[in-house]
């Protein structure tokens, strides 16, 4: 009998941390500063304080989940054990979209910053190296994603340590500041600063992928659940006390182009020596992110092959030898050279789309197994099992429809795309189901 070939256990609880903040790429806070800076009009350090607080009741939903159902398929599973088989394939077609076009998103701007530092190199031939490159670490197994993504990520928060150094420098010498000043918003609506908190809670999307390794993973059940709640408290640190020191060293800020804002303000506050430190940093970052996005998608697709929820013998498949999901690790690099002919702005809309879709559905799981199914329903519980979620879903619902139109339509035209693939996968089965029926026997006459 042929032994059947599993995933292989050994990720610890930091390795874990690692790959979920290199998921989230701590740069973030850099490359979207511009674009929170003008749409909370200057309150950021409000704005991510906001954000970190919204977020932690998804986050909190994605650990309780993780605790009751430690498989590798995330909300896909979650959704499809709580709810419904059906919701949970719907979901994780949605998480699909996230899943897929991260990679791409990756490849896209490893190409734009690495030809705008070698002009003669064309875009094309970054995006397919680093193609390449990642498979190649992705197929030798994730104990090596996680050695370099854990490499990246401290080089990525010694660069945060550094660049608050210099702020802190530069507040020594100045005069009396009044230590609240961040928090204070006089003439700033509300309603303005909660615009920018929904943008800034694009930076802490990724945080979920390490749902995707609990079959990696030492003791999921309690791993797990533990990782995100480091990996929040972590995001929330690194974003928080920049932007507090920013804002105490530069009130007003303006910048001539709001997509290079994070660069312009690296060159502010620590010349050029920093600003170059800066773009080397950024370019490692953004490997060590398509490195775990790769890493995901691939297990997703994995359990969803596994399920016969796509086609088992290419997406359920495992290489023998290094225990990794290596078709799926291949697919997902040739779809990924999408990066060659698709813009930034659209890849960046459909993983909004299929994250925030998956999160909804994450704080619904916990309110349908915990508090209805399960019948958890003291005081303490009915807070943490329907209280809590609905905050989370209810605040995710509202980021969803901040995107815009376009980006609701494409996101809608692909969950249109997986029922009908789903009706035909259906349909296709219950064909073979009726063809593989004993006929009765005809009757002698």
């Amino acid at each position: 009998m042929k032994e059947e070939v599993k995933l292989r256990q050994t990720l610890t609880l930091f390795q874990v941390v690692f790959l979920g903040l290199a998921w989230m790429t701590p740069m973030i806070y850099f490359t979207v500063y511009g674009i929170a800076y003008d749409t909370s009009r200057g309150m950021l350090t409000v704005a991510y304080l906001i954000a970190v607080i919204a977020i932690f009741f998804t986050a909190r939903s994605y650990g309780v989940m993780a605790r009751t159902y430690p498989a590798s398929g995330s909300a896909y599973t979650y959704a499809g054990k709580s709810l419904h088989p059906y919701v949970g394939f719907l979901v994780g077609w949605a998480l699909l979209l996230d899943y897929l076009f991260s990679p791409i998103i990756a490849c896209l701007t490893f190409g734009i910053y690495l030809h705008a530092q070698f002009p003669s190199v064309p875009t094309f031939v970054w995006i397919v190296l680093l193609n390449a490159a990642l498979a190649v670490v992705n197929i030798i197994g994730i104990n090596f994603s996680a050695i370099i993504s854990k490499l990246f990520v401290l080089l990525q928060l010694t660069f945060i340590a550094v660049f608050c150094f210099f702020l802190i420098k530069g507040l020594a010498g100045a005069e009396a500041i009044h230590p609240l000043q961040p928090f204070v918003h006089a003439g700033i609506p509300f309603s303005t600063i909660l615009a920018g908190a929904s943008i800034i809670c694009f930076s802490f999307l990724g945080f979920d992928t390490i749902t995707t390794m609990a079959e990696e993973t030492v003791d999921a059940r309690r791993t797990i659940p533990r990782a995100i709640l480091i990996i929040i408290i972590a995001a929330g640190v690194m974003y928080l006390i920049p932007s507090y020191l920013t804002q105490l060293a530069y009130p007003q800020l303006s910048f001539v182009n709001l997509d290079s804002a994070g660069f312009e303000l690296v060159r502010m506050v620590g010349g050029a020596g920093l600003s170059a430190l800066f773009i080397t940093i950024l370019i490692l970052a953004i490997f060590t992110q398509g490195l775990t996005s790769i890493t995901s998608v691939s297990r997703l697709l994995y359990v969803m092959g596994r399920d016969s929820i796509l086609p088992k013998r290419i997406f359920g498949y495992l290489h023998p030898r290094f225990k990794t999901p290596t078709r799926n690790i291949i697919i997902t690099s040739v779809i990924s050279l999408l990066a060659l002919t698709i813009s930034l702005d659209a890849a960046v809309k459909f993983v909004s789309f299929g994250a925030l879709t998956a999160f909804v559905f994450v704080n619904l799981s916990v309110i349908a197994k915990r508090y209805l199914k399960d019948n958890q329903r003291s005081l303490k519980q009915t807070l943490l099992y329907l209280v809590s979620p609905l905050l989370g879903a209810g605040f995710i619902i509202y980021l969803l429809f901040q995107l815009d139109r376009n980006a609701l339509l494409a996101g809608s035209l692909w969950m249109l795309l997986g029922i009908v693939y789903h009706l035909y996968r259906t349909r296709t089965s219950q064909a073979a189901g009726e063809r593989l029926k004993p006929r009765p026997a005809e009757t002698q006459i």
